[in-house]
Formats: C-alpha cells, sequence, structure tokens
C-alpha cells in the first residue's frame, strides 16, 4: 500500500479490570418489569400468538397503506416483550466482554435503553406506515439517534457497543414473523437505524458544519460521500472472494444479513476516518472506533485478519480516487487507524486463507 507501513507505536488499552456485577438480564427483568408494564395494555399476545397475516390477511384484499398501518400497530404493541427477547440475546453475547472490559454496569440502565429504543422505533414504525421512504427517515431521527449514540458514548464509548446490539437484536425481532416482502420493505427503514447508532453521522454532520464549503478538507471528502457505499459494497465482496469458506456469529460472509453488516462496518471505518481528518485528532478511532471492534469483534467472531485486509483494500480506494494532495490530508490519519489494528497487535492470521498480501 505504498508508504502506508504497519510501524506501530502501541498504545496502552486499561480493558481488563473485573466487576462484580449482577445478572445484567435479572437487572432489566426487575426494572423492566417496575417501570415499564402498563397495567391497561396486555403485551402477553406476542405476535408469535397472533400472527400477523391475520392481521391484513390476503395482500390483494387490503390496500398498501392499510396493511402497513396494521403491520406497525402491531409490532408497536409488540415492542416490551421484543425489548425483553433483545436484551437476552445481548447478555448471551456481550455480557462475558463486558465483564471482561470492566465496563461500569450501572452504565448500562436497562429501562433507559428499552425507552430509547420505543421512542425510535416508534418513529420509524409511524414512518413505515405512512408511507415515507427510508431517505425520508434518515433526515428527521438522525438528531434523535445522534443523542442517544452520544448519550451512552459521553462516559464510556464501549457502552454503545452494548446499546448498538440491543436496538439491532430488536429490529431482527420485528422483522421475524413478517412475510418475506414486508421484512425486506421494513428491513430497510431499520437499517436506517443500525446505521445511524453503528456509524457517528451525527458527529459528522456537526462538525462538518464548522467548515467553508470550499475547504480543501471538505471538498476532498465530499469527493468521497457518493461513492462510500459503493466502496464498502465492492470491498465487503471482495472479502468474501478472498475467504469464501469463512463463518462469522451469524452465518457465512455470503449471507444477505451478513453481507449488510459488513458493508455498514466499511461505511462505519470511512466516516470514523473523514472524522478524524474534520477534527485533526485521532481521537475518534483511539477513544471510539478501536474499543467498540475490541468489544464487538471477538464475540462475533470477526477475526483481526479481515479487518487488516478491509483496511488495506480501503488505502487502494482512497490512492484510487484522491489526488496525491487529497491523500495527503488522509495518510496520517489512516496509517494511524492501521497501526492500531496491525499484527503487531493482533498478531493472528487465517491459515487456510490465502489473502492478498498487504503491500
Amino acid at each position: 500500500m505504498g508508504d502506508i507501513t504497519p510501524n506501530l507505536r502501541r498504545q496502552g488499552w486499561n480493558m481488563m479490570e473485573n466487576t462484580s456485577a449482577t445478572s445484567l438480564a435479572k437487572q432489566w427483568a426487575k426494572k423492566y418489569l417496575q417501570k415499564l408494564i402498563d397495567p391497561e395494555q396486555s403485551w402477553e399476545t406476542s405476535t408469535q400468538e397472533m400472527p400477523l397475516s391475520s392481521l391484513y390477511g390476503d395482500a390483494k384484499q387490503t390496500t398498501t397503506a392499510e396493511r402497513r398501518s396494521l403491520i406497525a400497530q402491531q409490532l408497536l404493541q409488540s415492542i416490551r416483550s421484543i425489548n425483553l427477547k433483545a436484551w437476552a440475546k445481548t447478555e448471551t453475547l456481550l455480557s462475558q466482554e463486558v465483564k471482561r472490559h470492566g465496563i461500569n454496569y450501572k452504565l448500562i440502565d436497562p429501562y433507559e435503553i428499552a425507552r430509547d429504543a420505543y421512542h425510535i422505533y416508534e418513529q420509524a414504525l409511524s414512518a413505515y406506515a405512512e408511507q415515507l421512504t427510508p431517505q425520508r427517515l434518515c433526515v428527521f431521527i438522525s438528531p434523535d439517534v445522534g443523542s442517544i449514540r452520544e448519550k451512552y458514548t459521553a462516559i464510556d464509548p464501549r457502552v454503545i457497543g452494548f446499546v448498538s446490539m440491543q436496538f439491532h437484536y430488536c429490529g431482527q425481532l420485528f422483522l421475524e414473523p413478517l412475510a418475506p416482502p414486508d421484512q425486506e420493505i421494513l428491513g430497510d427503514y431499520f437499517k436506517v437505524i443500525d446505521d445511524h447508532l453503528y456509524i457517528p453521522l451525527q458527529r459528522f454532520y456537526d462538525i462538518s458544519a464548522h467548515y467553508d464549503y470550499n475547504s480543501p478538507i471538505l471538498e476532498s471528502i465530499r469527493q468521497l460521500i457518493p461513492p462510500s457505499s459503493e466502496i464498502a459494497r465492492k470491498i465487503a465482496s471482495r472479502i468474501i472472494e478472498l475467504y469464501p469458506n469463512y463463518s462469522c456469529h451469524t452465518g457465512s460472509l455470503s449471507d444477505s444479513a451478513v453481507m449488510v453488516s459488513s458493508i455498514r462496518d466499511v461505511e462505519m471505518f470511512q466516516v470514523y476516518l473523514w472524522i478524524c481528518v474534520l477534527e485533526n485528532s485521532i481521537a475518534a478511532i483511539q477513544q471510539e472506533l478501536f474499543p467498540l471492534c475490541v468489544m464487538l469483534y471477538p464475540p462475533l467472531k470477526v477475526r483481526w485478519e479481515l479487518v487488516r485486509q478491509m483496511l488495506h483494500l480501503l488505502g487502494n480506494e482512497l490512492q484510487t480516487r484522491l489526488t496525491p494532495q487529497q491523500q495527503s490530508l488522509f495518510m496520517p490519519y489512516f496509517q494511524s487507524l492501521w497501526e492500531l489494528f496491525s499484527p503487531e497487535v493482533f498478531p493472528e492470521t487465517l491459515e487456510d486463507e490465502t489473502p492478498d498480501k498487504l503491500a
């Protein structure tokens, strides 16, 4: 990758402090039952007990507006039980990581997270019912999700990893009882939520607003924004070619759900890089991105060699799409990003694969 070399300046990360927290599931259940149960509404009728198909019947007998409205109403009524199930899945995946990394369990408030999830998914389901586009949802939901993200990253940025997985599992559980066509459509709305929780988009918007429109830095980033999703898809597809037999926690890299997550991760790394350039600091990747990856990737069975290969391919894209002068704005931060995930920090390799060598 040209002048990008893996000369490591190791950072110290104090993540191994232990904590004697009680079961997060027990904490969740107690607070949820005390503060969330609405005596005027029964939430015992879950989506599994009342199939959504029984609400809207034959698609030919209902209009799109009626169909969406009925689906949204039933899903919103099930959000409490969905939150409980999502919490159990999140705890199963991450409770050991929370302890291993010494995250203060008091920062993970089940009631508060449930309330935030209700607020955000209510907006998404309302947009879906009103037939607003996911792009329109993105516009008006971004500040709210950005505020939630800022709240959970203020004290310990790693907490957003737990919160993001909770929201993600909520979305998956909402989609389970739907017919495939409805899953695909509503999934686009839930993807907006996932993207804004995992990716610091509001932070990027806010810092960009401080720059003159014609500044060289902003011009360079504007050049990268339109193809950013294309870059992410290209890199994710190339990773599948390089590691055809690899499977992570959710499934094969070629599975549609895994592919969506892979694309989002590449987009996430791009946005963090842009933020570093705009802030003239590597704080965003040191204090937020790196700890988040260290907490989430091992339980999700994402190996570090895949991350390095992704960075290698991203570096190639930057060199292809930017002028040498523009590259000089990005390379110091990209170098730091590479060093954080370099073989000196994470020496593992995938024995049965032969990926492109890092130039």
